[in-house]
């Protein structure tokens, strides 16, 4: 993340500050923004480590599921499931992928409604050497050691649950 703020001071407490005075309590919403903060800090730097390889985070997490499955290859329907995505979205992500030859569609034979997507060689090799370089900037997450980044995750993970995450 940005060691060189823009900023001489932290605009979430300035706007808590404010809505404290005008609204009421603003923790819950101090703390909301300050989450949504973080996701694009994370998220930018992620994409950065990514552009030499020509994706995005997003399309990055396709590779990776899909070569977590046991056969090598996942039907789209299940992309969309795991990766909490509208269908729209893993159509044009495997799109993308495919055209840039890291991925290829398969038809299921059993059933043809279904197609399958899987990993190419060179998705292979573009998953594995993208893999490298977000465990080198140890996935953006900086200021926080192995315990506290522990810690965030049981804490964002109950927030994930009551919501109905899983």
């Amino acid at each position: 993340m940005p060691t060189d703020p823009k900023l001489p001071f932290d605009p979430i407490e300035r706007a808590a500050s404010i809505w404290s005075n005008r609204i009421g309590e603003s923790t819950p919403m101090k703390l909301a923004t300050s989450i949504m903060r973080v996701q694009q800090l994370i998220l930018s730097e992620l994409d950065a480590a990514l552009r030499p390889y020509e994706i995005t985070f997003a399309r990055y997490e396709v590779l990776v599921l899909i070569s977590f499955s046991a056969e090598g290859s996942l039907p789209l329907s299940k992309i969309g499931e795991r990766l909490m995505v509208h269908p729209t979205s893993v159509t044009n992500a495997i799109d993308r992928l495919e055209a840039q030859g890291l991925v290829k569609r398969r038809p299921d034979v059993a059933d043809r409604r279904r197609t399958f997507a899987e990993l190419t060689a060179k998705g292979k090799d573009v998953m594995a050497a993208s893999t490298k370089a977000l465990m080198s900037i140890d996935f953006a997450i900086d200021g926080l050691d192995a315990k506290d980044q522990e810690k965030t995750y049981e804490l964002l993970k109950a927030l994930r649950s009551s919501a109905g995450d899983f």
